[in-house]
């Protein structure tokens, strides 16, 4: 046999390394996807992150309002900022993310969690009012005011609760309390419903703007005929908006609006003298 020259076993061994090599990339290129590493690895974490964050505020945001209703406060779908205004299709809005949606919002209102689930399905950023003077008043102070209230009835309250301990007929000092984008503070408590003589019963239109009134300056009474936000509405530049001091629980009883309302307008005229003047007025709810 004719002995194979250097040059030719050399050149052999090289086309054979090539086509191994050539072998190995096709396989490398070949590989199964669950042995290559993911495309946008990097990044994939932040977004499930941020989707399960999204995830857990609309939970909790569903159930502050379940929790609402369930302590007996109806609730009807309101506005919501929308870019640099509201969510409406009123041009200039001059109450941007604080009024229903709806002008039959008062027939509206319901504590129905079947009909609050689908219009929180329905438009997931929908703010929520509740319609006020039915089962439950809303006492509103500035918050500065609300803030000295409060401590002062909280005082009251555990005072009593030493006092009456034991005793199943001393009723509540304090309800549920929000505050309202910093600048307000609602207090919630029974409702003065609808009285046997209706020459007792004013609308709440005349408590719009009682700071005039020397007697209670800065105090509005939510009554018949009004609503209030409830936590957690949003606010066009405000990034508290609405949230609870004291959450409603359902089940417990609301205290008397005159049992609170002689610490609110004292604190409220204590406010009124430590300013330059009165707050401006917080806008009055739009029918």
């Amino acid at each position: 046999m004719e002995r194979e020259s250097r040059i030719a076993q050399w050149l052999r061994r090289r086309a054979t390394v090539r086509d191994e090599t050539a072998g190995t990339g096709a396989r490398s290129r070949t590989r199964p996807a669950q042995d290559r590493e993911p495309r946008g690895r990097r990044w994939g974490g932040r977004g499930r992150q941020a989707a399960a964050g999204a995830d857990e505020a609309a939970e909790e945001r569903e159930n502050l309002l379940l929790t609402a209703a369930e302590a007996g406060f109806p609730l009807a779908p309101a506005a919501h900022p929308s870019g640099y205004g509201c969510s409406c299709v009123r041009i200039g809005c001059p109450t941007p993310g604080r009024h229903p949606v709806s002008f039959a919002w008062q027939t509206q209102a319901t504590t129905d969690r079947a009909q609050i689930e689908r219009w929180l399905r329905a438009e997931p950023q929908a703010n929520f009012i509740t319609a006020t003077g039915r089962t439950h008043d809303v006492l509103d102070v500035p918050a500065e005011a609300g803030y000295a209230a409060l401590a002062r009835l909280e005082e009251r309250e555990e005072r009593e609760r030493r006092e009456a301990a034991g005793d199943p007929g001393a009723g509540p000092v304090l309800g549920p309390v929000a505050l309202l984008a910093e600048d307000r503070m609602l207090f919630f408590t029974k409702t003065r419903g609808r009285p046997e003589d209706e020459d007792e019963w004013w609308p709440c239109e005349l408590d719009s703007h009682p700071e005039t009134m020397e007697e209670h300056p800065g105090l509005r009474w939510h009554c018949r005929g009004s609503y209030v936000l409830l936590p957690p509405s949003r606010l066009p530049d405000a990034e508290e908006g609405v949230r609870w001091l004291r959450p409603p629980e359902p089940g417990t009883a609301l205290p008397e609006p005159l049992s609170l309302l002689e610490t609110l307008t004292d604190a409220c005229a204590e406010y009124a003298v430590t300013v330059d003047g009165m707050e401006d007025p917080a806008p009055w709810p739009v029918r």
